[in-house]
């Protein structure tokens, strides 16, 4: 039988994991360091979202995550991209599948901000578990694994939140060490 977790152990994970994610956080000064900037804007001066940024553009997101907001990313790394085939991703950018790639950049996008701590306490109102809906329609799961939030996919699928808490002008990112996959893509 399954025991959810105590408040008060999923307040003593939130306290931890922000102490933790205080001394990560330094990577992002480097990644996505500029607050006053858009989404796209420290993306494109990033180096680690090459990927993501190939992708957003070829869905015609770019405007979208420019100006308007707030949207949560869960912004996979150029080494999470890595982790499908060079043919799956050449295959996704093709003009022919602008569809599914559209599907698939979207659903790593929620609408508001949500910072770590934001989704630590939905954590704990939901005894461990916290659903938040996607831009493109689909349900992703966060739970903690030690003092990592995990993101789980609709089909099963995790993805770490390795950096988090980069605020944007329109939203706030967070990268994620996997890329998520929607129900139908």
């Amino acid at each position: 039988m399954h025991r959810p977790a105590s408040p008060i152990a999923l307040y003593f994970l939130l306290f931890s994991f922000l102490t933790f994610a205080q001394t990560r956080n330094t990577s992002f000064d480097q990644v996505l360091s500029d607050p006053e900037k858009s989404i796209i804007a420290n993306t494109e001066s990033s180096k680690n979202y090459n990927t993501l940024l190939a992708a957003i553009r070829a869905t015609d997101l770019e405007d979208l995550l420019d100006y308007e907001g707030p949207y949560t990313i869960f912004a996979p790394s150029d080494l999470a991209f890595g982790k499908l085939s060079e043919n799956a991703i050449a295959e996704l950018l093709k003009p022919e599948n602008k569809k599914k790639l559209h599907q698939l950049v979207t659903y790593h996008i929620v609408a508001g901000k949500l910072s770590a701590s934001k989704i630590l306490k939905a954590m704990c109102r939901g005894n461990g578990t916290a659903t938040f809906t996607t831009v493109q329609g689909d349900d992703i799961v966060a739970t903690m694994s030690g003092i990592d939030i995990v993101l789980t996919d609709v089909q099963g699928n995790t993805a770490r939140i390795t950096l988090a808490d980069a605020d944007q002008c329109n939203g706030v990112i967070h990268e994620i060490d996997s890329v998520i996959l929607p129900e139908k893509i």
